[in-house]
């Protein structure tokens, strides 16, 4: 579906494109102004998708979100969305990132039932995380980070 939108081949409301992604609107919209940051190159989900062109995508995201704010459409706050499965609402099988404005009132519902977990249970977490993502290369970045001050 969205190769065919890529190529020309599907009608779509073009926000936004480049050599790497295209922005549209959603079809069936959480909110007026709900847009789809899509990736030119076909990826099924995260594992597939190259990490230059993701985090092309994850900026034009936040351009997006930029400009819903700015847009006169009603926006007090934003959501993104990205589904990588079944199990994580993916219905489209082609790497895209859901942007939309919230605002008061708009009966979106995320739900979940989130429990305090045990330090313990989480450093083993974090160990077995650790471990498995060792054979990847290390994220390069050139975003220094703030130092935070340790004041008593």
């Amino acid at each position: 579906m969205y190769c065919d939108i890529v190529a020309g081949r599907a009608e779509a409301s073009l926000a936004f494109q480049d050599d790497v992604a295209i922005v549209i609107m959603d079809g069936n919209p959480v909110n007026p102004g709900h847009a789809l940051v899509i990736p030119r190159v076909h990826a099924t989900g995260l594992e597939d998708l190259d990490e230059q062109v993701g985090a092309h995508m994850w900026r034009v995201a936040q351009r997006v979100a930029r400009g819903l704010r700015r847009s006169g459409l009603r926006c007090e706050g934003i959501n993104l969305f990205l589904g990588d499965g079944e199990a994580a609402l993916q219905e489209v099988f082609h790497a895209h990132i859901h942007v939309f404005p919230r605002f008061e009132g708009d009966n979106v519902v995320i739900d979940a039932d989130c429990e305090p977990r045990d330090r313990r249970l989480l450093n083993q977490e974090a160990w077995v995380l650790r471990e498995a993502m060792k054979p990847f290369a290390p994220v390069p970045s050139s975003v220094m980070l703030p130092q935070h001050s340790q004041t008593a």
